[in-house]
């Protein structure tokens, strides 16, 4: 096989379909694009949510509820998490919210709050934003203890 012997597979050699050049070629006239209509016209972009309009269904749809603008969300951190990252040996007994950030737990914009699933067997120190009741009764019996940020 030399170089001059290569061809061009014959999807490659496919034209495209050239519109709006007369009435003859078939493809003139509207050009594909039907009649009238803000779509017909050259430079029409309408939005896909544009209801022509109609009042949108966003807006017709009963709204309800209250989103209170002040509320702190929470990252969800289980005793059971923490053991496991402990017995990896990803983890040490002390443990800041930076070390958490480092493991890749939380980010650090992320307000930490350990819950109690699971069982803790390590006597283990830990910073987090805050904690549940039992969450701190199985770090205390476990002889560790929880400060938390501010």
């Amino acid at each position: 096989m030399k170089l001059h012997n290569l061809k061009a597979p014959e999807t490659n050699q496919k034209t495209r379909k050239r519109v709006g050049r007369g009435q003859g070629s078939g493809t003139g006239e509207q050009s594909g694009r039907g009649h009238n209509g803000q779509k017909s016209r050259s430079g029409s972009k309408v939005k896909a949510w544009f209801e022509g309009g109609q009042m949108p269904l966003q807006r017709r749809v009963p709204k309800f509820g209250f989103k209170n603008p002040f509320r702190v969300e929470y990252k969800a951190l289980n005793v059971q998490k923490l053991a496991d990252f402990i017995e990896a040996g990803r983890l040490s007994e002390n443990i800041s919210f930076t070390d958490l950030v480092g493991v890749g737990l939380v980010d650090d914009k992320q307000r930490v709050k350990l819950l109690g699933t699971g069982e803790l067997s390590q006597k283990v120190s830990i910073e987090v934003h805050a904690c549940s009741n039992s969450a701190k009764e199985k770090v205390e019996s476990a002889g560790g203890d929880i400060k938390i940020i501010s």
